[in-house]
C-alpha cells in the first residue's frame, strides 16, 4: 500500500483542494482509498469521507497517544489500496517547541511519504533554496514529490521547473494553474460542512477534473497490491454491554459533527442508535437519551423555529429528566433564542439563555477541563484533553446554573466554566473525543442505564 501525508510550507496552501480531489480521483480508478486528517477538524474529514467514500479518521497529538494513533491508522488502512493523511499548517508545524508534534513527526511515526504543496505565488527561483531547506532540516523524511500551486502562466511554470531540476532532487509531480474556481472552492470548504451543501457532488467533481489534469494521480496508486498484513495492531473488542439502551442523535441541515470512530465505539457497546431530524421530524423518536453534535444551527436558524413541534418534543424530553448531551452547536439550540446578522430565532428554550452571534471566534483551538463534582457522569478531578471552536457566546441567566468542568485552558462558556448542568442535561461548547485523554462515551452509557432503572 502506498501511503502520504500531504502538507505544505504554511496554511491555507491548497492542501484541502488537493485532499479532495486526489482521494476523489484515487476512488474514480476503482481503488480503496483511506482518508486522514491531522487535528482536530470535522468540516475537511466530511469531505475527505465524501471524496473517497470512506468514512476520514482524525489523527491528534493533543487527545492521542503514539499507539493510538497508530492502531487507529492501521486498523483503517487493512482494505485500502492508498491512504491519504492531510495535514494541517505547515509540514514542521505543530504547538510544541520541538515539533514532537508537528506534520513531519505524524509522517515519521506511521511511515508516511510526504507530498509537499507549494504556493508559488510570487515566487520563481526561490523555491529551490526552500526545498532543499525543508530536506535538510529533517532528514529522516521521505518525500513522494512536490505539487506546484497557483502557477500563474507558461513562463512562470518553467522557471520553478527549472530551479527545482537545476539545483534540487525532488520529483514536481503536479502542476495547478491558478485557477479562481479552486480558490473560491478553498475559501469556502472550511466554512461549509458537506451536510449543508446541496451541490456537493458537483464541486467534488468540478475538483476531481482539475487535480486529474493538473496531477500524475496514477503515479500514486501502487501497481501491485501486496497482501494486507494485520501488522501487530490492537483491535477493539467490546462487550456489548449496553444491549438495552436507544441513543438518539440529530443528524441533519443544522448538526453533524460527529467523530467516526465515537459513533464506532457507541455501536460497538451493543447501543442501537435512532437518527433524528430537527428541521424535518416533527418529534423525537423513542429514545432513552439524546446526543446533539456540533454545527451550524445559526446558518438555518429559520428551519429550526419553525419546527415547533420538535423543539417542544426536545424540551419535554429534558423536563422529564432524561438524560441529553450536547456540544456546541447542540447548545445554541438548546437556548431560549439565536440571534445572528440583527436576527433573533426563538430555540427550544430548555437551558434560559440566548445565543449571539459575533464576528470572530471566541473560543478556538485545544481545550484541557477539569470535571467537577456536579458533573452528573463523571468523577470529580478528571482532567479532559479536547477542543473547542465557536463564534458564539451565550449569556445566561445569572446562578441558575452548576457546571461539570473547569477549564483549565480555552474559553468554554465563560472563560473559566463550562459543561452547563441542568436536570440530567450536560451541555458543553467543549468537542469531546474517547481517547484515553479523554474518555466519556461509557461514563455517558452507564448513566443513561442509571437512569433507566430511577
Amino acid at each position: 500500500m502506498n501511503s502520504y501525508l500531504i502538507s505544505s510550507s504554511k496554511k491555507s496552501s491548497g492542501k484541502t483542494i488537493l485532499s479532495i480531489g486526489i482521494c476523489s480521483a484515487i476512488h474514480s480508478f476503482k481503488k480503496v482509498v483511506a482518508p486522514f486528517k491531522k487535528g482536530p477538524d470535522y468540516i475537511d474529514p466530511l469531505w475527505l469521507s465524501k471524496a473517497s467514500s470512506k468514512n476520514c479518521y482524525n489523527l491528534d497529538f493533543y487527545n492521542m497517544t503514539n499507539s493510538e494513533i497508530k492502531n487507529l491508522y492501521s486498523r483503517n488502512i487493512l482494505n485500502a489500496d492508498v491512504s491519504i493523511v492531510e495535514g494541517n499548517k505547515g509540514l514542521f508545524d505543530g504547538i510544541s517547541a520541538d515539533g514532537s508534534d508537528s506534520n513531519a513527526a505524524l509522517s515519521k511515526l506511521l511511515k508516511l511519504e510526504v507530498i509537499l504543496i507549494l504556493d508559488c505565488t510570487g515566487t520563481t527561483r526561490g523555491v529551490a533554496p526552500l526545498l532543499n531547506g525543508y530536506k535538510a532540516f529533517d532528514k529522516a523524511l521521505k518525500y513522494k514529490g512536490v505539487i506546484l500551486n497557483n502557477i500563474e502562466s507558461q513562463r512562470h511554470e518553467g522557471k520553478i521547473l527549472t530551479a527545482i531540476k537545476e539545483y534540487t532532487d525532488l520529483d514536481v509531480i503536479g502542476s495547478i494553474n491558478k485557477n479562481n474556481n479552486l480558490n473560491i472552492f478553498e475559501q469556502h470548504l472550511g466554512l461549509e460542512p458537506v451536510f449543508q451543501k446541496q451541490n456537493l457532488n458537483k464541486i467534488i467533481k468540478n475538483i476531481t477534473e482539475i487535480i486529474k489534469s493538473s496531477v500524475n494521480v496514477k503515479s500514486l496508486i501502487p501497481g501491485r497490491i501486496k497482501n494486507k498484513q494485520n501488522n501487530g495492531l490492537v483491535n477493539l473488542t467490546f462487550k456489548k454491554a449496553y444491549r438495552d439502551i436507544t441513543l438518539g442523535i440529530a443528524l441533519d441541515e443544522a448538526f453533524g459533527f460527529y467523530y467516526p470512530d465515537d459513533l464506532e465505539k457507541i455501536i460497538g457497546h451493543g447501543v442501537k442508535i435512532k437518527y433524528f431530524d430537527t428541521i424535518k421530524d416533527k418529534r423525537l423518536p423513542k429514545v432513552d437519551a439524546i446526543f446533539i453534535g456540533g454545527g451550524f444551527p445559526e446558518i438555518v436558524a429559520a428551519k429550526l423555529a419553525k419546527n415547533s413541534s420538535m423543539k417542544k418534543s426536545i424540551y419535554n424530553f429534558i423536563e422529564s429528566n432524561k438524560p441529553a448531551y450536547v456540544e456546541c452547536g447542540g447548545l445554541m439550540y438548546l437556548c431560549e433564542s439565536i440571534k445572528t446578522n440583527s436576527k433573533l430565532f426563538k430555540m427550544v428554550g430548555a437551558i434560559k439563555g440566548k445565543i449571539n452571534m459575533n464576528k470572530k471566534p471566541i473560543g478556538r483551538g485545544y481545550v484541557k477541563i477539569n470535571t467537577s463534582g456536579d458533573h452528573p457522569w463523571h468523577k470529580k478531578g478528571n482532567s479532559l484533553f479536547a477542543h473547542e471552536f465557536h463564534y458564539s457566546d451565550i449569556k445566561l441567566k445569572e446562578n441558575l446554573y452548576k457546571f461539570g468542568y473547569n477549564v483549565q485552558r480555552g474559553y468554554g462558556i465563560n472563560g473559566k466554566k463550562d459543561g452547563l448542568v441542568y436536570k440530567n442535561l450536560l451541555a458543553t461548547y467543549t468537542h469531546m473525543r474517547d481517547t484515553k485523554k479523554c474518555r466519556w462515551i461509557d461514563s455517558f452509557l452507564k448513566f443513561i442505564r442509571k437512569s433507566k432503572l430511577l
